[in-house]
């Protein structure tokens, strides 16, 4: 039977996604299997956005109508018949998964009291433990999701009328978590609820386990509502504008009912500008002000009212070529006013900085290996891709590495960069033009406000890597003023950041060729001692195992001894990233079967890695099938130490390395991982121009272990 817990809330408001989504990622680090169950959902016309979002961003292999139990309208029609169904639908998820998370009722429909009664009924039938959300806010006259924050003992109060109700309908409390808390009382606030917590009995009249009591404070971007939350509350379109900056957060409001003169010194940073649309001149001034990068960096417009926009007007804006998002209402100004100070903000699938905030919040106040000790999750031995980008994370942010990314005008990498800081996982230079990278940063909704900014440009930084690349390429012909113009270069101003000590590591590759990313690493950083050529990993991370696939990216036809280097070089990243190194040299032959050009040039390779390495567990030459399956092991060597139990996979060539690779990706869905280059001095790595964010975040990670490790063994 799975392990479950029940997340529910006091009242509405909550914030409760912030707390699901954090309790899924703790999960999700150590099971394999965990699954999400939304008991009841808060619509039947509609989608439910909280469901789509937890299946969206933590990899739960659900489908979306599995995961649901019962709506409103069949809790009202027969609250006893719904409480009979979502035990049944639960039941057929938690079959599947090693963990569920379910996610308690919205209080959109009844009263709190008898609602947080009804959850606490689904927990107890569903023999779920209760994670109870208690909001810090008061709730009352919130203007763009913010409020006045509850004193201690209020939230000490609302926590002790909430657990008879618990214990009255034979539910068991696990924890208790103040979300939206006051972030300068947090001590206080667990402090108090602690008291509460022990001071009321279980069910039974006894509590045998310590409640786990938590606080996370209010931030400000996770309740503030996006400019797409106020545009659909205002039933609203989108006239003009970059449809991905309708995710951006809205923090202030402005109604530019007065003269341009008077508006313009109103803009505030993420604020919504409302202009009635016969007030053109004062719309054409808030574009021009927001282009000219003279005034702050305003979210959006919204333009109300029932009148068309003049044909002039509207080619006089095509002509500006502007992204930023202009709402179209036909209501007036009081009522757009009202609607979008009311809007609330939400944990939608389309905000990353959300995610991360909420994951980081969520990491930095609640102790996660306590909560999942208490839920009786251990360790476990399988490993799946989630679980191996969790650990990545993880070690990345042990001892966090300087990393530059050279590529500062990409929209994936700033979306990438932004996740990296908000987790932690490293500190960032991003090159590019400061206020042009910052401000689209912003546009987009990003904070990257702790990264470093760096002009390939900067005469200061120029002029030093001009003279120490001259210096190291003089053998080459290379002049002080050739030099100067070849370190503008993101990729050789990257990588002489490197090499210089300002930067641990460098990734790239994006919107660059591999040649592009590389050249100057070979260049300039070299490669280790001992170490002959250059090459490349994949990570394969499969359903339950991780495996090393080498090379798959860098050499065209290595010789025997660039193969033997690929496969110490393969181990040595291998152990890395916490895989038990055992070797497979990869031919069409396994052992004294064949022969040929080929199967004499691995054979010869795997008598040099067992010379230079005699440690390793290394077989060679061995087909894929007796390397990775048992099975056919026991037939083809039942000897071997590494036959049917290879994780290090050394391919002959590059077009049979590559191809494998995109093989098992594709056919498998295997989660590859690279390519990481090896054997260099200093770590660089090269990304796939096609690459996700998630990518990118990963290969940072990737980038900053490898230098603790050469950092640990310098």
């Amino acid at each position: 039977m799975a392990q479950s817990i029940y997340i529910t809330s006091v009242e509405g408001l909550s914030g409760k996604s912030t707390i699901v989504l954090g309790v899924l990622d703790a999960l999700g680090r150590t099971t394999p299997r965990v699954g999400v169950f939304r008991a009841i959902a808060r619509s039947t016309s509609e989608r439910d956005y909280v469901l789509e979002m937890l299946l969206d961003h933590v990899g739960v292999d659900l489908d979306y109508d599995e995961c649901i139990g019962v709506t409103y309208d069949e809790v009202r029609r027969d609250a006893d018949a719904a409480l009979s169904k979502i035990v049944e639908r639960f039941k057929a998820v938690e079959a599947k998964c090693d963990a569920v998370v379910i996610v308690g009722s919205d209080f959109t429909d009844v009263g709190s009291t008898s609602e947080l009664g009804y959850n606490a009924r689904i927990a107890a039938n569903l023999g779920a433990p209760v994670l109870l959300v208690v909001n810090g806010r008061a709730g009352q006259g919130e203007r763009l999701g913010m409020s006045v924050a509850r004193t201690p003992e209020q939230l000490g109060q609302l926590t002790a009328l909430a657990l008879p109700e618990l214990a009255h309908n034979k539910a068991e409390l696990f924890a208790v978590i103040t979300n939206r808390a006051d972030p300068t009382r947090l001590d206080e606030i667990t402090a108090t609820i602690r008291s509460v917590v022990q001071d009321v009995p279980a069910a039974d009249g006894h509590r045998e386990a310590a409640v786990g009591v938590w606080a996370l404070p209010e931030d400000l971007f996770l309740v503030a509502p996006s400019v797409r939350d106020i545009m659909l509350n205002l039933d609203g379109r989108l006239l003009r504008g970059d449809d991905e900056l309708l995710d951006r957060e809205v923090v202030d409001v402005v109604i530019a009912g007065m003269s341009l003169n008077n508006v313009l010194p109103r803009l505030s940073d993420s604020a919504i500008v409302i202009v009635p649309a016969d007030r053109t001149e004062v719309l054409l001034g808030i574009l021009l002000a927001h282009s000219a990068g003279t005034f702050p960096s305003i979210a959006a417009i919204v333009l109300n009212g029932p009148f068309d926009l003049p044909d002039a007007v509207q080619q006089l804006m095509a002509g500006l070529e502007s992204t930023l998002p202009i709402v179209r209402t036909d209501l007036d100004t009081y009522d757009t006013a009202v609607r979008v100070m009311s809007t609330n903000g939400r944990l939608a699938a389309g905000s990353q900085r959300r995610f991360d905030t909420a994951i980081a919040l969520f990491e930095q106040n609640v102790d996660t290996a306590e909560l999942t000790a208490s839920l009786g999750l251990a360790r476990s031995s399988v490993v799946t891709p989630l679980m191996f980008e969790y650990r990545l994370l993880e070690r990345a942010r042990t001892h966090r590495k300087r990393i530059v990314l050279p590529e500062g005008g990409d929209d994936r990498v700033l979306r990438a960069a932004a996740t990296v800081l908000a987790r932690g996982i490293a500190d960032l230079v991003i090159l590019g033009d400061e206020a042009s990278v910052r401000g689209r940063a912003t546009e987009l909704g990003l904070d990257i406000s702790a990264a470093t900014v760096l002009s390939p440009h900067d005469p200061d930084h120029v002029h030093r890597f001009a003279t120490e690349y001259a210096e190291l390429r003089k053998h080459k012909g290379i002049t002080y003023e050739r030099a100067a113009d070849t370190v503008t270069d993101v990729s050789y101003f990257g990588t002489m950041m490197v090499h210089l000590g300002l930067a641990d590591g460098m990734v790239s590759g994006a919107a660059h060729t591999t040649a592009h990313t590389i050249r100057p690493a070979f260049e300039i950083i070299k490669t280790r001692p001992g170490v002959s050529v250059v090459s490349s990993v994949f990570l394969m991370a499969l359903a339950d195992r991780v495996l090393v696939y080498g090379d798959c990216a860098v050499i065209p036809d290595p010789r025997a001894e660039q193969l033997a280097d690929i496969a110490v070089s393969s181990a040595e990243t291998a152990h890395q990233f916490g895989i038990d190194p055992r070797v497979a040299m990869l031919s069409y032959s396994t052992g004294e079967s064949g022969s040929g050009e080929d199967v004499d040039k691995v054979r010869a390779a795997t008598t040099l890695v067992r010379e230079r390495a005699p440690e390793l567990l290394v077989e060679g030459p061995i087909q894929y099938d007796a390397a990775a399956d048992a099975a056919v092991a026991a037939t083809k060597m039942p000897d071997s130490q590494v036959a049917g139990r290879a994780t290090v996979f050394v391919f002959p060539d590059l077009n049979t390395g590559n191809n494998t690779y995109k093989a098992v990706q594709r056919s498998a869905g295997a989660v590859a991982m690279g390519p990481v280059l090896q054997g260099l001095n200093k770590p660089i790595n090269d990304l796939s121009r096609g690459a996700l964010v998630d990518d990118i975040v990963n290969t940072i990670a990737i980038t900053a272990i490898q230098a603790q490790n050469q950092g640990a063994s310098a």
